[in-house]
């Protein structure tokens, strides 16, 4: 259909993400551009040469009548596929991590089986000389800016304080309860999730999801009311110990998603640059080694380990760790099983935390441009 003054419609856009330029030329021949979004009247009235620029917008007009349309420009809202496979990559990386770390833990055991605390310590207090030696590199290297380390600490010590809760309780409840409840009240981890991003980052979930999360706290309420019955999984165990095995859940759950809220929160201080992983991972192990040291006296209580006999335990486990020549009786397989769970361990804490960073970046690229003009 032709239209008086006009024969054909041609618009062209620079780079979209950022919004740098749009150059519209209206002559008409489409009445609406789906990637623009120009509502258009069915009789226009005039020629005009429109210059549109995102921040500082320029109109100009070639005819003296006032125009009637409105420019409106806009990213689309669903990711590209190159972005949705971009996440399923990194997420079945994280995934293969999380299996290998796993395994690897059980196998880690199998040489240091008297000496399963020295492993988590020794995994704790290891992970911040390697997290920071990397900060140091990467700083040095330009990647880390000073802007990045002068971020506020509070945020890091609440991931710290919540990762150490986390590991106090969960100790204390191992050694209350059977094996096999443990893993199964572990999986309160997803629902914890799911309650605190809703609260602190805003987020919302479709109905399929939290019927998921329903099935599965309708499963542990079952599970944990049939404790006290003979017979049961959990017969003979106090309620006690279920539910705080629950709030280690709780803790951790919450420590991941306060990491995720310092990236969110980062991105204006940091004008839009993404925070550096090893600042949330340095700084996060930090102070959780710092609140383990200060729980030390109760946690080696909580694993049997009298608290003046544990300068003698660790000289022991260290002594095992290294096995030097091979002759430490009972520890085969050391120091090398112990040094794949822990170099796997790290991969894993640092895959998924990249994967909750590129999620986030996902996010801001599906914000909506809308600069409308109206001239």
């Amino acid at each position: 259909m032709a239209f008086p003054h006009t024969s054909s419609f041609c618009a062209r856009i620079s780079q979209l993400p950022p919004l740098r330029t749009c150059i519209i030329d209206v002559s008409m021949s489409s009445r609406q551009d789906s990637r623009l979004g120009l509502r258009i009247p069915s009789k226009p009235q005039f020629p005009a040469t429109c210059n549109v620029s995102h921040g500082s917008t320029h109109i100009q007009r070639n005819s003296p009548r006032k125009p009637n349309f409105i420019v409106g420009a806009s990213i689309n809202n669903s990711p590209s596929s190159s972005k949705k496979n971009l996440v399923l990559i990194n997420s079945a990386i994280t995934v293969t991590f999380a299996v290998a770390s796993r395994v690897l833990y059980k196998l880690a055991l199998v040489p240091m089986k008297d000496y399963p605390f020295f492993l988590a310590q020794f995994t704790t207090f290891g992970y911040v000389l390697i997290y920071f030696s990397m900060l140091y590199v990467r700083y040095h290297a330009g990647l880390v800016t000073d802007e990045m380390i002068a971020l506020p600490k509070s945020p890091f010590m609440a991931i710290g304080i919540l990762e150490a809760l986390g590991v106090a309780t969960g100790m204390a409840a191992a050694a209350m309860l059977p094996g096999p409840a443990i893993p199964l009240l572990n999986q309160t981890f997803l629902i914890w999730q799911l309650a605190f991003s809703t609260i602190i980052l805003g987020r919302r979930y479709a109905f399929n999801q939290l019927a998921g999360c329903l099935l599965v706290a309708g499963g542990l309420v079952v599970a944990v009311a049939s404790g006290p019955n003979a017979g049961q999984m959990l017969s003979g165990v106090e309620l006690v110990w279920p539910a705080i095995m629950i709030a280690s859940s709780a803790f951790q759950a919450g420590a991941s998603i306060i990491k995720e809220f310092v990236f969110v929160n980062s991105a204006n201080r940091l004008k839009g640059r993404s925070l550096d992983i090893f600042v949330v991972n340095s700084f996060g192990s930090g102070f959780q080694a710092l609140f383990v040291l200060l729980f030390l006296p109760l946690l080696s209580n909580l694993k049997g380990i009298p608290f003046a006999q544990l300068p003698l335990y660790l000289r022991s486990g260290s002594g095992c760790f290294i096995n030097i020549g091979g002759r430490a009786p009972g520890c085969d397989g050391a120091p090398l099983l112990p040094l794949l769970y822990i170099t796997t361990n790290i991969a894993f804490n640092i895959s998924l935390l990249n994967l909750c960073l590129f999620r986030y970046t996902c996010y801001r690229f599906h914000y909506h441009i809308s600069p409308r003009v109206q001239v």
